[in-house]
């Protein structure tokens, strides 16, 4: 059996399942079935010893303990948590301080223990939420709460979108006190995941993790990794992780990509990140875009743009079409192929603009385009006494599209790294424009 420290989590076995409680004392053991917004749609979703049944879930106390029933397959699909709690019921210590913890187990349909946790506090707790059930994608998870309430199952059901009746009182310990949770915090927030109750714009919905399978974004400049397997990310790009993950050092991903990037500055320093888990990446607070190939063209993209990538995906260094060999040494990019999802980051929110007519842009705003595209670079500045005085226009260098396709400019023209296009290989990087720092300004 796997013993949940308060806030982990971990899958729920497939099937039926039955959770029971135990304690020293004499408690009230409820079951909550929340939406999205972390309450409850009715006051039917409250599912305790006066109402022991509700939609996938029943109640049943037995001489052992409490037992909650629940089947997943039967939990209707605008719930998105199933919270499992447990409340004081008066005839013994007034808190679990002094009551002390409550025993959880979850045991799959077998009737086999899988999962533990023991639940308790600290403080003037008369009622605890003990675990969560809820859904990740296409499956459910389990976690360990421990998060405390002051007023009993009242205050429970209260900051869940219960409303208290005073004149009927059908709840024990009913109470006008304010609970000690900000009601409208979200099921899913970190104060429901064992931090000591606070209140903050911060637990909206709005800043919870993401669900989803693969490569997700979350907010503007960062993106989620639902992991199951392997995926190629960016050195130095991981911010946060959930799960059981490993990452193993790749270089540029290969020898023959370490002799072109040695030699034209460009590539992406990699690492291999593998397991089941949740993996949070980002670079330097840029923003950060999704784009899907499906095999018909390919993406060239300046390294130090490229934050992760399916390993479905492969990817090159190649120079630039229409660079010269001599005077634009630094014009190499990495060009990506096949079927896969690649993130990407920009300096700003871009512009994407489609090349149905002859289409220019700075060569170090330009962060992507379409591989099919045709490219060259335009020399804007004749050499002559003006620039030598310094009579230029600051636009000496420009890239040319044409063809059928697309461009990505960010709004940022940031100096280059080097001379030569190695932007790309550092960790952390900033974003240097689609050539990376090729023309040394």
């Amino acid at each position: 059996m796997k013993n949940l420290a308060r806030g982990e989590n971990c899958p729920a076995p497939s099937g039926p399942l039955t959770v029971t409680l135990a304690a020293s004392t004499s408690v009230d053991v409820s079951a909550l079935l929340l939406g999205l917004d972390g309450r409850v749609r009715s006051d039917a979703d409250l599912v305790f010893y006066n109402q022991p049944a509700g939609a996938g879930v029943e109640y049943q106390r037995t001489p052992s303990g409490h037992l909650v029933r629940l089947d997943p397959s039967a939990v209707p699909l605008d719930v998105e948590t199933v919270a499992i709690a447990a409340s004081l019921d008066g005839s013994g210590p007034a808190t679990f301080a002094a009551a002390g913890p409550t025993s959880v187990t979850v045991s799959d349909a077998s009737g086999t223990a899988v999962v533990g946790f023991a639940a308790d506090a600290l403080g003037d707790e008369s009622a605890l939420v003990c675990l969560e059930f809820y859904r990740r994608a296409e499956q459910w998870k389990i976690r360990a709460v421990g998060q405390g309430y002051a007023d009993g199952l009242a205050g429970l059901a209260t900051a869940f979108g219960i409303t208290i009746e005073d004149d009927e009182q059908p709840l024990p310990e009913a109470s006008t006190t304010s609970p000690s949770h900000n009601a409208d915090l979200p099921v899913d927030s970190p104060a429901h995941q064992g931090v000591l109750a606070m209140r903050s714009e911060l637990f909206q919905p709005v800043h919870a993790e993401v669900p989803g399978s693969g490569i997700q974004k979350q907010g503007s400049k960062m993106c989620r990794v639902g992991m199951n397997g392997d995926i190629m990310a960016r050195a130095g790009s991981m911010v946060a992780y959930q799960g059981n993950l490993q990452f193993e050092a790749k270089g540029s991903g290969g020898i023959g990509r370490a002799l072109k990037q040695a030699l034209s500055g460009e590539g992406v320093p990699l690492m291999k990140v593998s397991g089941q888990g949740d993996l949070f990446l980002a670079n330097a607070a840029q923003d950060v875009h999704l784009i899907d190939l499906d095999g018909t063209d390919g993406l060239t993209i300046n390294g130090a743009n490229v934050l992760a990538f399916e390993s479905s995906l492969n990817y090159d260094i190649k120079r630039v079409q229409g660079a010269a060999a001599g005077g634009n040494a630094g014009f190499f990019n990495c060009v990506f192929t096949g079927r896969g999802r690649i993130a990407i980051t920009t300096d700003g929110v871009p512009v994407v603009l489609n090349v149905d007519q002859p289409t220019f842009a700075d060569p170090q705003a330009a962060v992507a385009w379409s591989s099919s595209l045709q490219t060259r670079v335009k020399k804007n500045d004749s050499f002559g006494l003006g620039t030598l005085i310094g009579r230029s226009t600051g636009e000496r260098f420009t890239l040319e599209f044409s063809g059928q396709g697309f461009v990505v400019v960010q709004p940022s023209e940031q100096p280059p790294g080097g001379v030569i296009g190695g932007a790309g290989s550092g960790e952390q990087a900033g974003v240097g424009g689609a050539l990376g720092g090729l023309l040394g300004r």
